[in-house]
């Protein structure tokens, strides 16, 4: 009798599942480290980010930790129409979702009175 071909993959032979995130505020934390990947993707984007945040490139991962800093990032990609549109292009999602991410992540670190016209 000849043996299947497709056997079933154990988790230690693929990895540990990974729990999909229903916590509104890690989802929205996941988008803006989306956002800060669009970002320093292009060098001119980046050093005027940079530049506007005071934040310097050695130090730029360990301030992705940091929830307020992210909640700058998703502001500074929101602020220009070309640049959501650019970045929920690249990022496969709609630009009403990274302005929610934004709602999201300012609600929870305080800031609940910010609103944006998305486009």
């Amino acid at each position: 009798m000849m043996q299947s071909r497709h056997r079933k993959l154990t988790e230690r032979q693929t990895g540990p599942v990974k729990k999909p995130v229903h916590n509104p505020r890690e989802v929205a934390e996941i988008v803006a480290i989306q956002a800060l990947s669009f970002v320093a993707s292009e060098p001119e984007r980046l050093g005027l980010f940079l530049a506007e945040t005071g934040v310097g490139p050695e130090t730029l991962r360990n301030a992705a930790s940091d929830p307020n800093f992210l909640l700058n990032v998703l502001d500074f990609v929101l602020r220009d129409d070309a640049t959501v549109k650019a970045f929920a292009e690249a990022s496969e999602l709609h630009p009403t979702n990274v302005a929610a991410a934004r709602q999201v992540l300012g609600d929870a670190l305080g800031d609940p009175n910010w609103e944006r016209d998305v486009p």
